[in-house]
């Protein structure tokens, strides 16, 4: 998380450094001339005197004693004095500790360090009168001179935290996602390890190059807030660390882990030590031969990487011949076997032609069987390959956590409004390809707490500042991790409103994760509505708001439009605005269809220069009134078009007096802030001292997006397919329950951590009948990778704790579960089919088909688990199967008189089709039938609530507001009453 440091000497800090000579020389000159002058030498005649140890103790005695020791801390602070001026000139570091000297020490070293920053050429102030005079760069705004600009300091890395990896306990080994998860909190962090120890040699002389594939003994450095580890010294080669720490670290408590993240004391990875002002003059030097050895390590690592290509192409090739050697080889035992039963054909002898025939058949079979398993691994490498880095959907559009989660909702209210328009016996068209693997990225890394929590926490922020009758401070960045939420603010303020906590002077102002989560929908204006995800750092997200530029914020690099469509995106789906319009010049037409209401395209600059200067607001009346419920709707100009002279300075004057935010790419001279996006996908923003990993949008990405949504838009549907007939209806040996909170009935219970992950690995066993390979199975378990050896043991301890009967491996490698196997789905399936026949039983097999729904599907399900359901056909066809058998009950009900057992059919399948209409509408028919008005009144008021307050969007279908206005044509006076109240 970058430091906030001030970037240049400001004429306070001159003032200070000059006060600081005067004290110092008054305290090293003047204190011993005064006391010479006043009381004289350190040791008087009377001290000298031995009689003092056996005499009576006079008044000039204790005066004498007074003046030695005040000499001795005369003393002490010039010896301290000494030190750190030694220190500062020699560039030592840090300045040796005089013992019994520490607040003194502290005192001399605040007093040299500012002396010395006025001599030091690295930190010389800028007078106030240089102000004027413009820099030899692009000039910048006034408003920018006044906004806080931040320099990292130089750090001296003097440790860091390793871990030792584990030898296997039985069959179950270490993976980098277990690591993460014990030493980060959450495994999707794997890749930090695997990018800080790629290419490094271990102890045994290998290299990390799979993720994974690591090995018992390797020693790998760790992100600086990781626990459960050991730390070591920087340069200490990993043979020693092994032969140092071959065991486990100890389990570090939740104070112990607090303290090992920045802002909770040391973090016992690394040693830090802020260098002395003088030494800062080299750190430009040091700085680029770093990059020149980073640079030249980089491109040893690429021919690394480029031989290990070769390497891995060679092996293919020689996996293939081994093949065509097994099947050359199995169709000459074939050959033999044949003319075996030629030549013996009519002999006496036949188990000689029998036992060819069989080792030709065995021999066929080992091939086939190879053959599959080579294509089963290929097409998972090849899949993997497609989602290599920089390729990767999960990387990208899972990487935009709040963008991931603000995208899902969106799609939800598309997905709503689909359902408006299913037809009977028809399920909700259903995303594929990229589009669907685009659906698993984004239910993979939506961060929906985050989101929720930086909308409830800015709304009370504004709303706590609007009741104390003070204007919003400018917020120029955020920082969201898993702990804090953190607001950069200017000018500082030490006064936060509560729960918030004011930080480092006043300059931060922050939220803590616990209380965050914990606040409930706030219904005030949002303040801060142009916060936008520049990228991550180590510790989380980082945001900048494009309206605290005050002035134009010039995008460059060889990912700009990728850049402009992440801030596109994000900016019009984000749930801490309100109302909004983002203007995309010269791109992103096609992201109207995602956000209509707030995005629009337009080709040139000139389309949208009059309306922006006509609507132009200032800053303070602006963030006034978003807390005190007056907002103005937020602009924000997002161009890839660069701007002419003319428009250029006309967006630059617009931006001065404007609050809004301006994005452009070229050469713009009048720029505030410029964003640079490097070739290797990092983000930096100099004048803020921020550096991160770009939060990017590439083209294949962004058109998986679109598929997406346009899939979304597609009313007509899919005719559903027609299941396979099951014979038996018998109670099976062990019972996978889907429709509601899962279960898994039959087994013992498995032991506490591991039942999760088995569960899910059966729910995916028993909805692909078919069978599924072991590779693709660690595929969809572990979508950001796992190790086989992993893999492997997971499924051999799920088919121990089944029972092997009950998961089997079948002749082409593929894991299928036992015919006494069997899901609550497809008992619903097999009765609903079974009702199509039957006319007489009809009714009855329907509403023991409903007996089955016990809630949603797959009902309290892990946050992050589950994601493949988007590109699979389970969800879809379970929603439309359930409500279709729910309204065929009601019908039947209803065509009998019988309304109230209609409207407990429709309440089964509401259970876990919530958000069908036509189910809404079957109730509302069913109801009115009973003939109870107050019943029917009750119905009307809870789907009015409910589509008010709905997730994804208020609003009812336009049939279901007509056939209440025809059953209750009254409603709609209690409905505004009710709101009124």
């Amino acid at each position: 998380m970058p430091v906030r440091i001030p970037a240049r000497r400001t004429p306070g800090d001159i003032l200070a450094g000059l006060g600081a000579l005067v004290v110092l020389v008054a305290l090293v000159g003047g204190v011993p001339f005064a006391l010479l002058t006043l009381a004289g030498p350190p040791i008087s005649p009377e001290l000298l005197d031995i009689d003092i140890l056996t005499s009576n103790v006079g008044t000039s005695t204790v005066v004498a004693i007074m003046v030695l020791l005040v000499w001795l801390a005369w003393l002490q602070l010039f010896v301290c004095v000494i030190v750190e001026v030694y220190g500062g000139i020699r560039r030592v570091g840090m300045p040796a500790r005089v013992p019994l000297s520490g607040a003194t020490q502290a005192l001399a070293n605040r007093l040299v360090s500012a002396v010395l920053l006025l001599f030091t050429a690295g930190a010389v102030a800028v007078p106030i009168a240089g102000l004027s005079a413009p820099p030899a760069r692009p000039p910048m705004t006034a408003v920018a001179h006044a906004a806080p600009v931040v320099v990292e300091e130089a750090t001296v890395y003097k440790a860091k935290k390793v871990y030792t990896v584990q030898p296997p306990h039985g069959r179950h080994h270490e993976s980098l996602w277990e690591i993460a998860e014990k030493c980060l909190g959450d495994g999707r962090r794997y890749p930090e390890i695997f990018r800080l120890n790629q290419y490094k040699e271990q102890p045994d002389g290998a290299r990390l190059r799979m993720a994974d594939l690591i090995r018992p003994g390797w020693v790998l450095d760790m992100p600086d807030d990781a626990i459960n580890v050991h730390i070591v010294p920087a340069g200490q080669p990993r043979e020693k660390t092994l032969e140092e720490h071959p065991g486990p670290p100890e389990r570090a408590s939740e104070g112990e882990a607090r303290s090992g993240e920045p802002g909770h004391g040391e973090t016992g990875a690394t040693t830090t030590e802020r260098p002395h002002p003088a030494e800062r003059a080299d750190r430009t030097d040091r700085a680029e031969k770093a990059e020149a050895d980073r640079a030249e390590k980089a491109e040893r690592a690429e021919k690394v990487e480029r031989a290990e290509v070769e390497r891995a192409e060679k092996a293919e090739k020689a996996e293939e011949a081994e093949a065509a050697e097994a099947a050359e080889k199995a169709a000459a035992v074939k050959e033999a076997a044949e003319r075996a039963r030629e030549d013996e054909r009519g002999q006496e002898d036949r188990q000689a032609q029998e036992d060819a025939r069989a080792e030709a058949a065995q021999a066929e079979r080992q091939a086939e069987r190879a053959e599959a398993d080579r294509q089963a691994e290929r097409a998972e490498e090849e899949r993997q390959a497609e989602q290599s880095p920089g390729l990767d959907l999960v990387d990208y559009l899972g990487g935009a956590s709040l963008a991931a989660a603000g995208l899902l909702v969106a799609l939800g209210a598309r997905r709503r409004r689909q359902l408006w328009h299913r037809a009977f016996g028809h399920r909700l068209s259903r995303p594929r390809d990229d589009a669907a693997l685009a659906e698993v990225a984004l239910r993979l890394g939506a961060d929906a707490p985050g989101a929720r929590m930086l909308d409830t926490g800015l709304r009370l922020l504004g709303s706590a500042l609007a009741a104390q009758n003070r204007v919003p401070p400018t917020v120029y960045a955020a920082h969201l991790s898993p702990r804090t939420l953190d607001l950069w603010i200017h000018p500082p303020s030490p006064d936060a409103p509560e729960p918030w906590e004011a930080q480092d002077g006043g300059q931060v102002w922050r939220l803590a994760a616990h209380e965050g989560r914990l606040l409930q929908e706030q219904t005030g204006g949002a303040p801060y509505p142009g916060l936008v995800s520049l990228g991550t750092d180590g510790g989380g997200r980082v945001l900048v708001d494009l309206e605290a530029a005050h002035g134009l914020i010039n995008i460059r690099g060889p990912h700009t439009t990728a850049a402009l469509a992440a801030l596109a995106v994000e900016l019009a789906t984000n749930r801490w605005s309100d109302e909004m319009r983002v203007t995309l010049v010269g791109f992103g037409e096609e992201l109207t269809s995602i956000a209509p209401e707030r995005v629009r395209s337009v080709g040139s600059l000139s389309e949208v220069l009059p309306e922006l200067e006509e609507g132009a607001a200032p800053r303070q009346e602006v963030l006034t009134g978003r807390v005190n419920g007056q907002s103005r709707r937020a602009h924000y100009l997002l161009s890839a078009v660069a701007p002419t002279q003319e428009e250029a300075r006309r967006l630059a004057l617009l931006a001065r007096r404007d609050t809004a935010g301006f994005v452009v790419t070229g050469e713009v001279p009048h720029a505030t802030w410029t964003m640079e996006i490097t070739e290797e996908g990092r983000a930096r923003i100099p004048e803020l001292g921020f550096e991160v990993t770009a939060q990017l949008l590439p083209r294949r990405h962004y058109q998986a997006l679109l598929d997406l949504f346009g899939t979304a838009e597609r009313h007509e549907g899919e005719a559903m397919p027609e299941p396979e007939p099951l014979e038996e209806l018998h109670p099976p040996a062990v019972e996978i329950r889907l429709l509601g909170p899962i279960e898994v009935v039959g087994p013992e219970a498995m032991e506490e951590g591991r039942m999760e992950l088995a569960t899910e690995l059966l729910v995916y066993l028993a909805t692909h009948q078919g069978g599924v390979h072991p590779v693709v199975l660690g595929g969809v378990l572990w979508p950001r990778g796992v190790q086989a050896l992993v893999r492997d043991a997971t499924i051999a301890r799920v088919a121990r704790w089944l029972g092997e009967e009950h998961l089997r491996t079948d002749e082409a490698g593929r894991l299928r579960l036992g015919p006494e196997v069997r899901t609550d789905w497809t008992l619903f399936r097999e009765l609903v089919r079974r009702s199509h026949g039957d006319e007489s039983a009809r009714a009855v097999l329907l509403e023991k088909a409903l007996g089955l729904v016990r809630g949603p599907l797959l009902a309290g399900r892990p946050r992050g688990r589950y994601a493949w359901l988007a590109a699979d056909e389970l969800e879809y066809d379970v929603a439309a199967a359930v409500a279709d058998a729910a309204h065929r009950l009601c019908e039947i009900r209803l065509a009998h008189g019988e309304a109230d057992a209609a409207v407990a059919a429709v309440r089964a399948g509401l259970l876990l089709a919530a958000d069908d209409e036509g189910l809404w509408r079957d109730l509302l028919r069913a109801t009115h039938a009973t003939g109870d008005q107050v019943r029917l009144r009750a119905v009307v008021e809870g789907l009015t609530r409910r589509s008010s307050s709905h997730p994804y969007g208020g609003g009812m279908a336009p049939e279901t507001e007509a056939l209440i206005d025809e059953l209750l044509p009254s409603w709609r006076i209690h409905v505004v009453r009710e709101s009124s109240a």
